[in-house]
């Protein structure tokens, strides 16, 4: 076992506890505050959706989006932290609410793609060549209100496009069966690593795996790590919890299923994750009842979490375990397990 792991979180993991049945409940913090915090908390890198790095792009154009991004990238080189990967946000714009790359509306569409484009210019400026697609609204409401294969063509197209806008990018593709859609057309990490085969170049469509996602599609987490690690597309992680089949809680990694965290811990773990340069990202909320001055203590305990499973994960009792599963005791293995995360 061999992985390397270092950390990262995006700007909105700091925020102001607003959810869907209620306002804000802490201040705004500024996101250069929220930089200079990163390696007080154990991080060394930054997820970044488009607009977290250049605020209100719409109103720019392309050569004042790539020198807004490359004043960031000095605030960033200043910090010592590096950008992981940059996201188009294309859920909340009034132009994407049937969808971007599968909207009815080819105009729609269009301004999608473009969007997609000026987020490709902001990783470039940034340094990363990784752009992370969560395909929110990429799905329906009812199913007769469009075609599902035309859809995966309109996908496919859309990725065809920024693979061509820019030769250096790779793509990672974070699957989610729903919310804020009924159904999206992009549901699991097989479904991600599908359509990449559908593209005019497989080698640079991958996946990022989020743990709560991978739980609301009815899956484990580790399971859908080993089969995206075996198929050698496994270019990102966003680990959290989630208590049960409902929204996405994005809670502290482990605080729901600790035996589920160790697995994950221990699959990458195990494939040498991160020995590319791959990113342990954290993608998790605070409580909404966490104070201002305390409002942090989210990342920096899943980040201790994961380390402690690591070590947990590295002093099991692997020949034991492999003996064990030769004899087909598997009630002694559950036990091996439990006692060891039990410290027993």
């Amino acid at each position: 076992m061999a992985g390397a792991f270092k950390f990262t979180f995006g700007p909105w993991n700091i925020h102001e506890g607003a959810d869907p049945f209620g306002p804000t409940v802490r201040n705004t913090v500024e996101l250069g505050k929220k930089l200079k915090g990163y390696k007080k908390l154990g991080f060394d890198g930054v997820q970044f959706h488009d607009d977290d790095a250049v605020p209100k792009m719409n109103d720019l154009s392309a050569a004042q989006i790539v020198n807004e991004a490359k004043v960031l990238k000095k605030t960033l080189d200043g910090e010592g932290l590096i950008a992981e990967f940059v996201a188009p946000r294309l859920w909340e714009d009034s132009r994407t609410i049937d969808g971007g790359y599968t909207s009815n509306d080819p105009q729609c569409r269009n301004y999608a793609i473009e969007r997609s484009k000026r987020a490709i210019d902001i990783a470039d400026a940034l340094g990363t060549n990784l752009i992370v697609l969560w395909l929110a609204r990429e799905g329906t409401y009812i199913r007769e209100a469009k075609d599902s294969k035309i859809a995966i063509d309109r996908l496919a197209q859309a990725l065809n496009t920024m693979l061509d806008y820019n030769s250096c990018i790779k793509i990672a593709i974070e699957a989610k069966p729903n919310e804020p859609m009924d159904h999206t057309y992009i549901p699991t990490i097989g479904h991600a690593i599908g359509i990449g085969m559908l593209t005019s170049d497989v080698s640079r469509v991958g996946c990022v795996i989020e743990s709560a996602h991978a739980i609301l599609a009815g899956l484990d987490p580790s399971d859908e790590m080993g089969y995206a690690l075996a198929h050698k597309k496994l270019w990102s992680v966003h680990l959290n919890d989630q208590n049960g089949l409902k929204f996405d809680q994005d809670k502290t990694f482990g605080s729901v299923d600790l035996r589920r965290a160790f697995n994950q811990v221990r699959i990458l773990d195990k494939y040498n994750y991160g020995q590319n340069g791959e990113w342990v990202g954290l993608d998790v909320k605070a409580m909404r009842t966490q104070k201002d001055e305390v409002a942090a203590k989210h990342l920096s305990n899943s980040r201790m979490i994961f380390l402690r499973l690591l070590d947990l994960v590295r002093s099991l009792d692997d020949a034991k375990a492999e003996r064990l599963i030769s004899e087909r005791d598997y009630e002694e293995l559950d036990l091996l397990i439990m006692s060891h995360l039990l410290s027993k």
